[in-house]
């Protein structure tokens, strides 16, 4: 039997060369799904992302909340529309979504993170104008596309040892304020400030083929999987946004299972991981 001891040690000497690689760098952490709503998983989380800010690297946080956003939604009798996969966002909806994610969600997230002296600190893509967005599907309502990020903003958090919680909502030109699908941000964000990597925590292992995990993705074979519709739902818009972060500069953009014991931590800094990488050619 393996003396358990012994198996922590090789995990922080397999650690050690990565650790060094990535110090002074930053990393988007966008967070969503299922494990939003279960409390073990929620303070793993923060503690894994404080543990990275701890050790050098910079974290930025990008949230969803679909769940609690249809959960509010549904006690103030508003009913919650889906076209093609993503939110119909009304005014009546538009508030909840404010009221969801810039609030209950991302205040939630600051704390859970500064218990462990993350100091983290909150914010949506309406402070300083972060997040602007333009209105490009009226089957969709008020559901924006990014077109710019305020990186300025965001290095100068991190530049101060912050650490940013970033509710995905955003204004036009016009100051009007539009819901936008937390996965689709999170690449754009991560591209505007040279992340190093970008990586959704979700609730599936990855990229799956066969019900077989791969581990690792090319650009091409990323397209070519979406195209032969074996990526399908909910895993396109973060193939698709992952493609556009690593064809904006963004080095390597991964998808793991947040259900997985330390997913994050083990996916960055082992060999193996436990989700799909998707590089550069």
């Amino acid at each position: 039997m393996t003396n358990p001891i012994f198996r922590k040690e090789e995990v922080l000497v397999e650690a050690l060369p990565f650790i060094q690689q990535f110090e002074g760098k930053t990393f988007v952490v966008k967070y969503g799904g299922a494990i939003m709503t279960d409390e073990n998983l929620k303070s793993m989380i923060a503690q894994d992302v404080t543990l990275l800010r701890k050790i050098g690297i910079n974290v930025v946080v990008v949230h969803g909340g679909g769940k609690e956003i249809t959960s509010l939604a549904d006690k103030l009798e508003i009913e919650s529309k889906f076209v093609d996969g993503q939110r119909y966002t009304d005014e009546n909806m538009r508030d909840v979504v404010q009221m969801v994610l810039a609030g209950l969600i991302n205040k939630d997230i600051v704390r859970r993170i500064n218990i462990h002296g993350g100091r983290a600190v909150g914010i949506s893509g309406i402070d300083a104008n972060l997040i602007t967005v333009k209105n490009v599907n009226e089957e969709l309502g008020l559901v924006g596309e990014v077109t710019d990020v305020n990186s300025s903003f965001i290095n100068n958090l991190i530049q101060n040892g912050y650490l940013p919680v970033i509710a995905p909502i955003g204004v036009d030109e016009n100051g009007t304020i539009h819901n936008v699908n937390a996965d689709l941000a999170a690449g754009p964000i991560a591209a505007s400030i040279n992340a190093e990597k970008l990586v959704y925590i979700t609730d599936t292992d990855g990229v799956q083929v066969n019900n077989e995990r791969i581990s690792h993705l090319t650009e091409s074979e990323s397209q070519k999987l979406i195209n032969e519709n074996i990526i399908t739902g909910g895993m396109i818009p973060k193939v698709e946004s992952a493609l556009a972060a690593i064809d904006a500069g963004v080095q390597k953009v991964h998808i793991i299972n947040g259900k997985v014991e330390h997913a994050l931590l083990l996916e960055i800094f082992t060999k193996e991981g436990v989700g799909t990488e998707i590089v550069n050619e």
